[in-house]
């Protein structure tokens, strides 16, 4: 949820608290901050920015301007809070609950565009400006959490919920703020709240200081190549790339290969050079256990201690049943239940493409005369690429020429929204961007009225982290009159000079998947900010993300963008249908590498004492225990994630990676509901906007999907999707 209290922390790849004398300390320099200021507005957080929609002014923010923001918005909302806590005026929504969404708004405006550009264009100063202020942020939540008399107030609300004269949407924000704020500790005695203090602010730093290594490893772990032979299968474009990599380094006449965060690293699918897979492979899985600078192992083992300590303080069994009971899972053993099905199924699969890649082995070892080997991780991509061609007659490479990035999205994921919901876009030059190749767009609804403005921020480069998401820089309310303000993310490696950004077809459906969350968040329309765009649980968010990849390769939207990129021809349909015969081709790999990492972070926070959570030096025992004890384990494929550089579980899907393939449920049942009602209409888009996408997080979320589909969520459309079957006689089931 979008608490205004969590001051986005949310967005930080790290947990949160720390202690009461941090925050005095706060409040000291705030003070001083203050007064600096005093004389002058040139700090563009002090106030709401004047610019459409109050879209930030990156060409006046300075890096030296969040610290002040920082320190004066604390000092702002403890003032606030302290009138709302000690008010001798009887507690009522308007002064208490309204008053609380109205508090920090310095506070909220510096911390959404700190961590936000944090992610995606990070550098040394602002690494050092998160260390520092992770865990003063963190105590200046606690110290509003656990204000006595401010729960107190709350609290008499909560009981008298039903008899405020509230709407529907009124009476689930006290029930929420109730709920948070018993969930932050608000009930625990003087004595835990001093130890839940601790324990927040340890974690605080060491989440910091996990998402750091992480960021610096991946650098530290690139791989040189001393000539372009070596780089033999790749494109022209990519060996370019590599050696612009490398002469940014000061490594003047090789070439560098750059790791994603992802277990897998997209040259393996191409090189030839089985030795340089191999060592591009075991550099990845190795990231951040190496002993070095970076190693992370003692990290890991640390934070799930404190989590576990955390979890059993305040009553509950493990740190994952506390996660959970707020989710739509509710608990540990229904995420059990929902891998455990999926799990046997998803490694028979894999072991049958297995044997297929073995197969396409041996015959190309034999027609070489040379000995055959066994299937190894940094082969598989390699070799699945070569089947796929096989059975498919078609590889990536044909497909490329037809998906120029702008053409993908302006005339793919764009044109699919305004077939569906009737929205239009135009791309604007005048607003300040962070980044020079971001690009801005207005979106105006279907009556022509501006509904938001949209961020388009694709390319990858170091200051970025891994993977592709999306982020608000300002969240739509009734309370404070604001439209959104969205951006997506991705990481698509920036061609040479001159050259188009051609795309592979992952990297075309993770950008309709991306927008997906963008509509979540444009098309809110909530009262209070608490319930704003994709303010819903970790389980349910990546549903309506989901839903939207189903454009990417419908007939109509395709026809629209997939064009080749020097002739304006069309993707031939013999393409086309190859490429939709394959959709279920390598889903056992890729389903067995996600439930890997789902199990493997459901087993490190499903740990009850924390005396048995594995030390540094049996964190990687650990994980192939965990694997193999959950029937996961397969050693051509690897989790997508391995511990040491699981980002996900340091932030905010601690317990909760499940939540892809959870939501993935809801999305295959929404997907075959729209296919039976006559698929891309407004009809059907207006429906899903009015029941689910514009409630946010104003009703119960498993609810919203009964209003939409008008039943409960089934697995079977997962199960025929992902091409999913029962495990052949024998093989070992899930445990």
């Amino acid at each position: 949820m979008k608490h205004p209290l969590a001051l986005a922390l949310a967005v930080a790849l790290f947990a949160t608290g720390t202690s009461l004398a941090h925050n005095a300390q706060a409040q000291t320099k705030a003070d001083q901050a203050v007064t600096a200021n005093a004389q002058s507005n040139a700090n563009p957080f002090f106030q709401e920015s004047p610019l459409p929609l109050q879209f930030p002014q990156f060409d006046k923010i300075k890096d030296a301007d969040f610290a002040p923001a920082f320190d004066r918005g604390m000092a702002d909302q403890l003032k606030e809070i302290d009138a709302i806590a000690n008010s001798a005026d009887a507690p009522s929504f308007d002064n208490t609950i309204l008053a609380l969404e109205r508090s920090g708004r310095i506070l909220a405006r510096s911390t959404s565009t700190f961590f936000n550009l944090m992610s995606t264009d990070t550098n040394p100063v602002r690494q050092k400006l998160m260390q520092e202020y992770a865990p003063k942020m963190s105590a200046h939540r606690d110290a509003i959490n656990l204000n006595p008399k401010l729960f107190a107030r709350i609290k008499t609300l909560y009981g008298q919920r039903d008899s405020l004269g509230l709407d529907a949407e009124g009476v689930r924000l006290v029930e929420r703020y109730y709920t948070d704020f018993v969930r932050g500790g608000a009930n625990l005695s003087d004595a835990q709240k001093t130890r839940l203090k601790a324990i927040n602010a340890e974690l605080a730093e060491l989440g910091a200081k996990f998402s750091e290594n992480v960021l610096e490893e991946v650098k530290d772990s690139a791989i040189v190549v001393d000539s372009k032979a070596e780089l033999d299968g790749l494109s022209d474009e990519r060996i370019a790339a590599a050696a612009e990599a490398a002469k940014a380094r000061k490594l003047e006449g090789k070439y560098l290969l750059t790791l994603l965060n992802t277990t897998g690293q997209p040259p393996e699918t191409d090189l030839t050079n089985r030795a340089l897979r191999e060592k591009l492979h075991k550099a990845s899985v190795a990231r951040n256990s190496r002993g070095n600078a970076f190693d992370n192992t003692a990290l890991v083992s640390k934070v799930v201690t404190l989590r576990t300590e955390r979890a059993k303080m305040q009553g509950y069994p493990n740190y994952a049943a506390y996660v959970l009971e707020d989710e739509t899972a509710k608990n540990p053993e229904a995420v059990n239940n929902m891998l455990g099905q999926l799990a046997p199924a998803a490694v028979a699969n894999a072991k049958r493409e297995a044997a297929d890649l073995q197969a396409m082995i041996d015959k190309e070892q034999a027609a070489k005369g040379e000995k055959s080997f066994q299937l190894e991780p940094w082969d598989w991509a390699f070799y699945a690429e070569k089947v796929r061609k096989e059975k498919f007659a078609f590889d990536e490479a044909q497909l490329k020429p037809y998906f120029e990035m702008k053409n993908v999205l302006e005339n793919g994921v764009f044109y699919a929204a305004g077939q569906l919901y009737g929205l239009k876009f135009k791309q604007r030059t005048d607003l300040p961007l962070y980044r020079p190749d971001t690009s801005v767009y207005d979106v105006f609804d279907a009556d022509g009225k501006q509904l938001a403005i949209f961020i388009a921020d694709m390319y990858a480069r170091d200051s970025k982290r891994g993977g592709a998401w999306m982020n608000s820089y300002v969240d739509q309310s009734e309370l404070f009159g604001t439209l959104p303000v969205v951006a997506n993310h991705l990481n698509i490696p920036a061609p040479p000079a001159g050259k188009p950004t051609l795309m592979t077809w992952d990297e075309v459906t993770t950008m309709f998947h991306e927008f997906g969350h963008a509509l979540h968040g444009m098309f809110s329309n909530v009262k209070y900010p608490y319930f704003s765009g994709t303010s819903v649980p970790r389980d349910f968010v990546e549903f309506p993300s989901q839903v939207n990849e189903m454009w990417a390769d419908w007939p109509s939207v395709l026809a629209n963008y997939a064009k080749h990129y020097q002739t304006g021809e069309p993707m031939p349909k013999e393409l086309l249908d190859k490429v939709l015969a394959a959709s279920k081709f390598n889903q056992g790999f890729t389903t067995t590498e996600y439930l890997g990492a789902a199990m493997l972070d459901q087993n490190l926070h499903q740990i009850g004492d924390a005396a048995q959570v594995p030390k540094a030096k049996d964190v990687m025992p650990f994980e192939t225990a965990s694997l193999k004890k959950d029937g996961i384990y397969y050693t051509p494929v690897p989790p997508r994630y391995r511990t040491p550089y699981f980002s996900h579980i340091m932030g905010g899907y601690a317990a909760g990676y499940y939540a892809y393939i959870w939501s993935e449920v809801l999305d295959a049942n929404t997907v075959q509901w729209i296919k039976q009602h006559g698929g891309l209409t407004r009809e059907n888009g207006d429906r899903f906007r009015a029941t689910l996408l514009s409630r946010g997080g104003s009703k119960d979320a498993l609810q919203l999907f009964r209003d939409f589909a008008g039943h409960e969520p089934k697995i079977e459309p997962l199960l025929e999707r992902r091409g999913l079957t029962a495990p052949a006689a024998g093989e070992p089931k899930n445990k």
